[in-house]
């Protein structure tokens, strides 16, 4: 029998007491709940008029479609397209949620960098904003906003610098607290001076006269040949030489590799300094620019500093003994003194004199507190660093002074010029001896004091190394290194650590090691 309300088989079957009518249980028990009367007579029901009735099993017929092959074959058809089209909507929400993914992972992975980057730029800008604040004096005004911001940003772009009513940029000064930092070390170093001793590890005289080349490296390009400066990194043993190539290269002089190229310069590296044990290099060059290198765990240096302050070629750069400022001087008759770390430049002098010469070499005393400049004009002029006064001209040059080197005992200075080496005795402010060592028409190139003081070297033609005396005691020739006029004039020279070898590069961009073969050591003396 059929369910009265349905019409198909129940499963479940009960029947009303009233009126003997048969339903099924699910569907009575709502329509009780809704109206509370019979569907089909429209009378009172309530559950309790309710009787179940028990069957056997109810077995369904069978569809009409299921009846016959063709039915059931309609029938998976109709449910295989209903499983394809199922699965094609699948397939499109499962490439919608990966597109989705994709683009929050590029999202997410943008913000990590951004994020890193912002926290970079915030921890360098506290770091240059406490050392401005260190180097400005207190007598000296708030910047304008445009400063702070330059400040904060690390950046000293010329149209942020501010201008006086001359045109001039305006520059911090060099602080009383900078002042006070170069003091303590000028008495901290001249107290060790007065203490010091040769080192026993220093190469002697009669090892030095047995020098002979030991190699040589052609480090830069041969298109424009010629290395113009040096300097060596004495814990590690890394020579770093600058070319007329406009490139730097660092050098490994145990392994005889080379560590890092650093290209960036646009003319001509014409000096190049080591600072801090290496983790910065100083490079001044022909392009006007001076850039501050700084190293990583790699080896490699990245720019970390571009400097445009100087108005034509930067001839010269030197270390402060501090390896927390340095100076840098130019063609453009000025010379600049600057923070390390931040690249700012505290003051920028330029001769009061009204001459036009320019400068075309830079060093500082060993104690930091002089500054020594040559000229093109054949003049040695000494600054106190302090007040930047030039305190002092020596002249007697022939041609621009190419180099210039303070003695480690602090008494001597040694200039090259076109007609040879003037050594100058600083405490009596005179020139004590000269040294022609080439022709006329053959300017000295290089002089360099070795680090203890002992030893000068002198550079041209050829190499000459000197053994360092007293004014009135002789200073005598120990070797006269080849003759490079074939090869090309050296333009650098520099004693390695302990004197034991001498580094030289020249116009024919090698590098050359002079020194003594490892199975002939020094003599012990």
């Amino acid at each position: 029998m059929n369910c009265s309300i349905s019409g198909e088989v129940p499963e479940e079957p009960v029947v009303a007491k009233n009126s003997g009518l048969l339903f099924e249980k699910r569907l009575i028990e709502r329509h009780i709940l809704d109206y509370g009367k019979c569907p089909i007579t429209g009378e009172s029901l309530t559950m309790e008029d309710i009787v179940p009735i028990k069957t056997g099993k109810v077995v369904k017929p069978r569809p009409v479609q299921a009846a016959s092959i063709p039915g059931m074959l309609g029938m998976f058809q109709i449910e295989w397209d209903g499983l394809m089209l199922s699965n094609f909507a699948l397939e499109q929400q499962l490439h919608t949620a990966r597109q989705e993914l994709s683009h929050a992972l590029y999202q997410h992975d943008a913000a990590c960098r951004v994020i890193a980057r912002l926290k970079k730029e915030r921890d360098e800008a506290r770091s240059l904003l406490a050392q401005a604040e260190r180097q400005i004096p207190s007598s000296f005004t708030a910047p304008n906003a445009t400063n702070a911001a330059a400040l904060s940003n690390g950046k000293r772009a010329a149209e942020e610098d501010e201008m006086g009513p001359d045109g001039k940029r305006i520059r911090p000064g060099i602080s009383s607290s900078v002042i006070s930092e170069l003091t303590d070390c000028n008495a901290a170093l001249s107290q060790q001076r007065k203490k010091r001793q040769i080192p026993s590890t220093l190469a002697p005289v009669d090892a030095v006269e047995r020098f002979t080349q030991l190699n040589s490296h052609p480090l830069h390009r041969t298109n424009k040949p010629g290395i113009l400066s040096l300097d060596i990194q004495y814990s590690k043993d890394i020579i770093v030489t600058a070319g007329v190539d406009s490139n730097v290269v660092v050098f490994d002089r145990p392994s005889g590799q080379i560590v890092s190229n650093l290209s960036g310069h646009s003319k001509k590296v014409t000096n190049v300094k080591f600072a801090t044990e290496a983790e910065f290099i100083v490079t001044g060059s022909a392009d006007k620019t001076v850039r501050v290198w700084q190293g990583s765990e790699n080896g490699n240096y990245d720019c970390r500093h571009i400097l445009k302050d100087h108005t034509a070629e930067v001839q010269a750069v030197t270390i402060h003994a501090t390896n927390n400022y340095f100076v840098t001087a130019s063609l453009d008759s000025t010379w600049c003194f600057y923070d390390l770390a931040s690249g700012l430049c505290l003051t920028q002098v330029e001769e009061t004199s009204g001459s036009s010469e320019g400068y075309t070499s830079a060093a500082f005393h060993p104690d930091g507190l002089i500054l020594g400049t040559g000229t093109t004009g054949a003049i040695v002029k000494i600054w106190d660093v302090k007040s930047q006064a030039n305190v002092a001209r020596f002249d007697g040059h022939i041609g621009a002074v190419t180099a210039i080197s303070f003695s480690e005992n602090g008494y001597f200075l040694a200039t090259a010029a076109q007609d040879g080496v003037k050594l100058w005795d600083l405490r009596k402010l005179r020139n004590f001896r000269t040294f022609s060592p080439y022709e006329e028409n053959t300017p000295t190139q290089s002089v360099e004091f070795d680090h203890s003081g002992n030893y000068l070297a002198i550079g041209g033609s050829d190499i000459r190394v000197y053994q360092v005396a007293n004014v009135k005691s002789e200073w005598n020739c120990i070797k006269t290194f080849p003759d490079l006029s074939g090869t090309g004039k050296a333009t650098c020279v520099k004693f390695g650590p302990d004197a034991k070898y001498i580094a030289v590069g020249s116009m024919d961009r090698n590098l050359r090691i002079f020194g003594l073969p490892e199975e002939d050591g020094p003599s012990e003396s």
